[in-house]
């Protein structure tokens, strides 16, 4: 069924709760395996379609966030969803609890259970005023971000439409964007601040009331940390400060020499890969997802299929429009057993690498569509993002096609990017188990902390003032993972990190990588994280040894790749 054709209906919050209430109390009663399964079976049914309605008003919400009637529905859904969690949890509770817990960990798999008993310590009645301002809260960023307006050379655009003019080849001009949507920040400021002020002791008071000491282990357990700990996320961190630092400095003081400028650069000038321009896709946004088809039709037959569903039936919307919230992202259509990516093009290579790293997401969803229970379908968000950042790089051989005569640049770009971007992903993390250490902070302080590690995970970053917003250490309030979802993004790191472990296999025999990659990707989210890497012959993020060795086998590649013709 195409995307347009997709009814939404808004659901019975009361109706919802007694429809699950029942099927709970069929639970407890049941008499044998067999009912109980009968009952967990219509349970899932019901959970689909219900994720299928939340997820079609966030859609079509997020496609046009001036839509008055899935602005409506967003709003429904920020209180609707607290309120069902009580109902949840007592069918989570029933399954726990029930003389059929063995049967169905022979038939499914512990880790449905391991996780239920971490969801119970994310929830309790007492916090239901909370989890709706909390929605609320996030949407309200999102939106005035979506809202943004910003004047330049007397045109207005969008957050995501002035990105391209921010990597401009002119260096005055390239300035001036940076400067340009950096005042728009800097004009929203006490906006900014006071709804990330609002989130940070909302959720402090959250994981009080559960009875934390604040919101950290409360944060941990609603993202679904269940193989890995606070301490072997600072473990991780520490090896980025030791190995990765060094790497990505000295690719920027190499840019630097490219570029002619002195280090440590500005903000600006860290942004331009090449004097020449970055790589840009050599075509329309039809022409990449055209070439985008040919890829994943070349790659496998599954993926052939896969990308042919998403064309077919309009589970793409790709391009940047006045109203469209920012980013991308990939999200499941349960009931239909069909993905959905969200994206902005914007004439960067950010274009390509969403019809990889989205449809990453994407094929690895359809490829575990018809997994029970539903929630098998996807695994934590770490493991997500090894589906995606390593398909970037099988699309590697079908690069010319993508980038033309920028080819050589993208390659280049795209590897020693994916080694910069894992301090910055860090210090994300980093910066976030501060602010909810001390909660109470000014929003001053909170600029000074992420100022402060700066110097630690980006020294190649000139905090010189030119560019206010972000000199001053603000720059974290474009990360919309901080505000919307906390303690995400280093998820993005441990993945980065496992991608590169792809990436140096793709060199050797994309084959023999591919199939890896398969058999990782084929578990969906029955085992954790950490199963999913040693069932697919993986390391561990957490081996130090393995940040270590990427680090290296990436850092000599690109010594030894010939930038002759490319300035």
């Amino acid at each position: 069924m195409k995307f347009s054709e997709m009814n939404y209906e808004r659901p019975d919050v009361d109706e919802l709760k007694a429809q699950i209430g029942a099927l709970t109390e069929r639970l407890r009663a049941a008499e044998s395996y067999g009912e109980a399964k009968e009952v967990f079976l219509e349970r899932e049914t019901l959970e689909k379609h219900v994720d299928t309605m939340g997820t079609l008003a966030h859609v079509r919400h997020s496609i046009d966030t001036r839509d008055e009637f899935y602005d409506a529905e967003m709003k429904f859904w920020d209180q609707a969803r607290p309120l069902l969690s009580e109902s949840i949890q007592a069918w989570t509770k029933a399954m726990l609890e029930g003389k059929f817990r063995a049967d169905f960990s022979a038939e499914y798999g512990d880790l449905m259970f391991i996780n239920a008993e971490m969801e119970l310590k994310t929830f309790s009645p007492e916090i239901i005023p909370e989890l709706q301002k909390e929605n609320e809260l996030v949407t309200a960023y999102e939106k005035l971000l979506a809202s943004a307006q910003i004047p330049f050379e007397g045109r207005t655009y969008t957050i995501s439409q002035i990105t391209p003019l921010k990597n401009d080849a002119d260096d005055a001009r390239r300035l001036a964007a940076w400067k340009a949507e950096g005042q728009w920040y800097k004009d929203n400021q006490k906006e900014l601040d006071d709804l990330y002020d609002q989130l940070v002791h909302l959720r402090d008071s959250m994981g009080r009331k559960l009875g934390y000491d604040g919101y950290t282990t409360l944060g941990y357990y609603r993202m679904g940390r269940n193989c890995y700990t606070k301490d072997d996320v600072e473990k991780f961190r520490k090896a980025v400060v030791k190995y990765l630092v060094p790497v990505a400095d000295q690719i920027y003081r190499e840019q630097a020499k490219r570029l002619g400028k002195e280090y440590p650069m500005s903000f600006a000038d860290n942004a331009l890969a090449f004097r020449s321009g970055n790589p840009k896709p050599s075509g329309t946004p039809d022409d990449i997802l055209a070439h985008g088809k040919k890829f994943y039709d070349e790659l496998s037959p599954e993926t052939s299929e896969f990308f042919r569903t998403m064309l077919d039936n309009e589970l793409m919307d790709v391009l940047s429009t006045e109203g469209k919230a920012g980013g991308g992202f990939c999200t499941s259509l349960s009931e239909y057993e069909v993905p959905f990516i969200f994206a902005n093009f914007n004439g960067t290579q950010h274009d390509v690498e969403v019809i990889t790293h989205e449809a990453g997401h994407a094929f690895a969803g359809w490829l575990n569509r018809d997994r029970v229970p539903m929630s098998y379908c996807w695994p934590g968000m770490e493991a997500c993002e090894v589906h995606s950042m390593s398909m970037e790089f099988f699309a590697w051989p079908w690069s010319e096609g993508f980038f033309g005569e920028d080819t050589r640049k993208f390659y280049y770009s795209h590897l020693s990017g994916a080694l910069t971007f894992i301090p910055y992903g860090t210090m994300v993390d980093h910066f976030q188990h501060v602010v909810f250490e001390k909660p109470d902070m000014t929003p001053r302080e909170r600029h000074d902390v992420w100022k402060e590690l700066l110097g630690v995970y980006m020294p190649w970053m000139k905090l010189d003032g030119d560019i206010p917003f972000y000199s001053e250490g603000e720059g974290w309030q474009r990360q919309h993972h901080i505000y919307s979802f906390p303690f995400y993004y280093i998820d993005y790191c441990l993945a980065q990190t496992v991608s590169l472990q792809f990436w140096a296999m793709i060199q050797k025999d994309v084959k023999d990588a591919w199939e890896h990659y398969m058999a990782y990707t084929k578990q969906g989210g029955s085992r954790v994280f950490t199963d999913l890497l040693k069932n697919a012959g993986l390391k561990t993020p957490f081996d130090e040894e393995c940040l270590r060795g990427v680090c290296e086998a990436a850092n000599e590649w690109l010594s030894e790749f010939d930038l002759k013709g490319i300035c």
